[in-house]
């Protein structure tokens, strides 16, 4: 299967979606009026506990193999089946698993519409996604419909239909749909989401929120890999394309979707330069890459507003030259923490070496911190943090995420992250470029709680020692 021929099935698939999404039709973006429910709340699902959770993986390249990986040395989980366009990523995955001490999988190898065959299967309970972003939506769709619980990669949806119809689905059919925001599970988002908890910053006004990372080297994968899909994004949207790494825990901090929502939001790009210059320095005259022009503005800065008044600043860069950072900055009434790197400020609680209360005019940071962790680390970190570092994963994010999912799903618990922060999350990107094509003017974030944020609690601190 040429990758063409993958991305013209990429397209069809989104097409598919027509039917099932609440506007009837893709292409335009609209806040309007929520569609009526069809199904029940999803908020805080609880299903029957599972003895053994049989999964299925859809795409086995840099980050599925990963999944394959970790999956395979989790308590409880049996890897029934592989899908991926290539032979060699299929066998590699395979076999991992068989060397974890597990039966091989059967491999779905070659079709881009393998992965319907293989939910036909009735010895899959979840499916793990981390295929290129055009067919997040449509596979865990399917995947829902077939009475399989979707866990997606990020971005979980690129337009609002794509949002409703997976809104609409995991309420239709009561499956769990979760877009696996790895970077909630860092030990420091983790950290500062148990600080936020018990008050030590006061009432939460504004956060700062990022995914910087310059990715210009994805552009030498030009036959297959990130760059070989990724990298067409950049020419054919303008706007936040990436938005949910440093969204996603201040959303949490926040209680978005359980107590407050978002509300509008406003986006404005810079040009566009930095692509084009790579591929003319990199790239001989004629390359694909030097075709057509980018079009997606180096940095895009978007301005949110919650229902209850909060505000987060987002950034979005994969390009310019600079340090990574997700900012993760989250203010309060008596303080702030600030990542990249990491530190605080809390009004009136900490002294310094001299015994004299510290003001606001200076930073705790560096080893200092050690005794902010002290107090505030986060119980499900304290736990299990040093498995999930031993087994990597972005530091140990990875392996925590599926410990945890793995762990809600054979308890029968709720998730952490449901449908509906998938859907507002990835949201972003489309109001974004609505924004940025209309000179920055504000766009409606739609309800895909239809009214339930009111009445939604927040996300409680799990502790592994008190079960």
């Amino acid at each position: 299967m040429k990758r063409r021929d993958f991305l013209r099935g990429a397209a069809a698939a989104g097409m598919g979606l027509a039917g099932a999404t609440a506007f009837g039709e893709l292409g335009g973006q609209s806040a309007a009026k929520a569609p009526q429910r069809k199904g029940k709340n999803v908020a805080d699902l609880r299903l029957a506990p599972m003895e053994k959770v049989r999964v299925a993986v859809i795409g086995v390249g840099a980050r599925g193999s990963g999944h394959v990986s970790q999956l395979c040395a989790l308590d409880g989980v049996e890897v029934k089946a592989i899908c991926d366009l290539y032979q060699d990523w299929a066998d590699s995955a395979a076999a991992s698993v068989v060397k974890a001490g597990q039966p091989a999988p059967t491999l779905y190898v070659g079709d881009p519409y393998g992965y319907k065959k293989m939910l036909d299967r009735k010895d899959i309970d979840a499916v793990f996604i981390a295929t290129p972003w055009q067919w997040h939506t449509p596979m865990a769709l399917e995947a829902m419909r077939k009475g399989k619980h979707a866990f997606i990669e990020v971005p979980a949806a690129l337009t609002l239909e794509e949002c409703w119809a997976l809104v609409d689905t995991a309420e239709e059919t009561q499956r769990h749909c979760m877009m696996m925001e790895n970077v909630n599970y860092g030990r420091e988002e983790l950290m500062v989401l148990n600080m936020v908890r018990k008050g030590a910053l006061g009432e939460l006004l504004h956060g700062e929120a990022a995914y910087i990372h310059d990715l210009r080297g994805q552009m030498h994968e030009e036959q297959r890999g990130t760059g070989s899909w990724r990298t067409l994004e950049y020419m054919s949207k303008n706007g936040n394309l990436y938005p949910t790494h440093g969204l996603g825990p201040v959303a949490q901090y926040m209680n978005i979707n359980r107590g407050d929502r978002f509300d509008y939001m406003s986006s404005v790009s810079c040009n566009s330069r930095v692509r084009a210059i790579y591929a003319k320095e990199n790239f001989p005259e004629g390359h694909k890459w030097r075709k057509r022009a980018f079009v997606c503005g180096d940095l895009n800065t978007s301005i949110i507003r919650s229902v209850k008044g909060k505000t987060i600043m987002v950034q979005w860069d994969e390009q310019l030259p600079r340090p990574y950072t997700r900012h993760n900055l989250i203010q309060g009434t008596k303080g702030v923490w600030a990542g990249f790197p990491g530190r605080v400020v809390i009004e009136d609680k900490y002294k310094d070496k001299d015994g004299k209360v510290r003001g606001t005019e200076s930073w705790i940071q560096g080893g200092d911190l050690n005794a902010i962790y002290e107090e505030f680390d986060h119980p499900l970190y304290k736990s299990e943090g040093e498995l999930a570092v031993k087994m990597g994963g972005h530091g140990g994010m990875d392996f925590l995420m599926l410990w945890r999912i793995i762990y809600c799903l054979r308890n029968g618990e709720p998730l952490d992250q449901d449908v509906y922060d998938a859907a507002a999350w990835s949201a972003v990107t489309p109001l974004s470029i609505d924004s940025v094509a209309n000179r920055g003017k504000s766009v409606d974030f739609p309800d895909f709680t239809r009214g339930a944020w009111k009445t939604t609690k927040p996300l409680a601190i799990f502790d592994p020692k008190a079960k």
